[in-house]
């Protein structure tokens, strides 16, 4: 039996490996394409994009590891079915089960695995992979000045070039507006020709000017003095230094981070839950408390479950002071309005804190069970992988690639509606995120009775003789008594 196990490890750890690193690249390649807008153009580091991908890709280790267990399941017991091994074992008296147990041990580890990656990994590679999206994203674009276009990049200056050459460094036609003094066009300096660099430090950018001349009004006169002299001089050359620091990448204090759902374990989660849930309570009880306190004032109140009304504070509207002045009867019905228009308000005010603090409350419910869920996929997937591959008995890319596709794409819709339900208030947290789970359970545990008792599950020949008698026994009965007749 050794032998046997061996064997069966080797068909499906070498299929698993090579399709969990697919399913992470097209994942990673979707990610590139939502933010590639955020990432070209900010002249960033190729280290720090490595390490963007990097955690990145560990983010994505959740729906991967659950499509890797589908496909290299099937495309395992496929294969063995494929090229009649299946059939050789049972003719040993060898049961599907036993074949299945080494891969079970291995989904086991796996289960483990995924748990402790959920727990303890996906926090720091999220906390990671976010706080560094987000400083790249709030990045500048990268220094770039175009021919004959007007640059507004570096603060309080508009630089414009005619031409460029010798890669960039050599420019003609140079025309730079000064605005750090804050009073509009002001200084403005041209240039014939120049060159720019970049100090090592990547903090500064040197231009040097020659052939040029400087403007600059006279700031002793007001702006609407219409001589508006100015100061007229020219040089041969002439260093010009602007700080471009702020195109440098800066980091943001991952402790601003540290409180998302994302970013913490079981027992951080259980531990925001539960001051959610408490400051989520109090603030229903003031509410509670608030109404009761308007509502004792009020002659429409329960006089049974709240304090006794005075009567001297009731309006009787039939008094005759009232009838007999419109304008005492036009205040009390504005002060009844305005005590009706203060009390919706406050009841919107308070419903809306209350949908968002819920809101806020399902974000950390549905992480605490997406620790859960993520192993707990392994195991489903793989009782509807292997046994699916056992009985389809085609290996490869090909088939097996479709089915464990559909069933996914099942798996993981099933799984985002039931998340939504969650954060939408439909459903309790423990009961939308293991939804699909569910839902795909019985069906893994169909596949796994019909494979070990050799059911023609997917023999398409079966399925069209029974048709074929369903048909007989509708509508072609009494034509085949005919015939016999004849």
């Amino acid at each position: 039996m050794k032998k046997l196990h061996k064997l069966v490890l080797t068909s499906y750890i070498g299929p698993f490996i090579v399709t969990f690193f697919i399913s992470l690249f097209i994942l990673l390649m979707q990610f590139l394409w939502k933010y590639i807008d955020d990432l070209v153009g900010k002249g960033l580091e190729w280290y720090v994009i490595a390490e963007l991908l990097f955690y990145s890709s560990a983010t994505f280790v959740p729906l991967a590891l659950p499509l890797a267990v589908l496909l290299s399941s099937i495309m395992t017991m496929g294969k063995m079915g494929e090229h009649y091994e299946l059939v050789a074992f049972k003719s040993a008296g060898i049961s599907l089960r036993r074949i299945m147990w080494p891969m079970v041990v291995i989904s086991m580890f796996l289960v483990m695995g995924a748990f402790f990656f959920s727990n303890n990994v996906l926090p720091v590679a999220n906390l990671r992979s976010l706080s560094l999206l987000y400083d790249i994203r709030k990045q500048r674009p990268a220094l770039d000045i175009t021919e004959g276009i007007y640059y507004k990049g570096i603060d309080n200056y508009v630089i414009r070039v005619d031409d460029k050459s010798n890669g960039g460094e050599t420019l003609h036609g140079i025309k730079i507006y000064d605005h750090t003094e804050g009073r509009g066009n002001t200084s403005l300096t041209t240039a014939e020709w120049g060159t720019m660099a970049v100090t090592p430090d990547q903090r500064y950018m040197v231009m040097t000017l020659h052939n040029g001349t400087n403007y600059q009004e006279m700031s002793d006169h007001g702006p609407l003095d219409p001589a508006r002299p100015f100061q007229r001089t020219g040089f041969e050359k002439q260093i010009r230094k602007f700080d471009i620091s702020m195109f440098e990448l800066e980091r943001t204090d991952e402790e601003m981070f540290r409180g998302n759902f994302r970013m913490l374990n079981i027992s951080q989660l259980v531990e925001y839950e539960d001051s959610l849930s408490r400051e989520l309570d109090r603030r229903k009880t003031n509410y509670i408390n608030t109404y009761i306190r308007r509502f004792n004032n009020y002659p429409q109140a329960d006089t049974t479950a709240y304090q006794k009304i005075d009567p001297s504070m009731m309006v009787n509207a039939d008094i005759d002071y009232i009838r007999e002045s419109p304008v005492t009867a036009v205040m009390v019905v504005s002060s009844a309005m305005d005590m009706v228009r203060t009390n919706r308000d406050h009841a919107r005010y308070s419903h809306e804190e209350f949908r968002t603090r819920t809101r806020t409350l399902a974000r950390y419910q549905i992480e605490f069970h997406r620790k859960f869920t993520l192993s707990f996929a392994c195991v489903v997937l793989f009782l509807i992988g292997a046994p699916l591959g056992a009985i389809i008995r085609k290996g490869g890319f090909g088939l097996p690639m479709v089915i464990s596709v559909l069933l996914f794409v099942v798996f993981h819709v099933t799984s985002m509606m039931g998340e939504k339900f969650v954060r939408e208030g439909v459903l309790e947290a423990h009961q939308g995120m293991w939804i699909s789970s569910v839902l795909l359970l019985p069906v893994g545990i169909l596949l796994t009775i019909k494979a070990t008792t050799d059911s023609p599950l997917l023999d398409m020949d079966i399925y069209k003789q029974k048709i074929e008698k369903i048909g007989r026994f509708i509508g072609l009965t009494k034509t085949d008594d005919k015939n016999k007749n004849q």
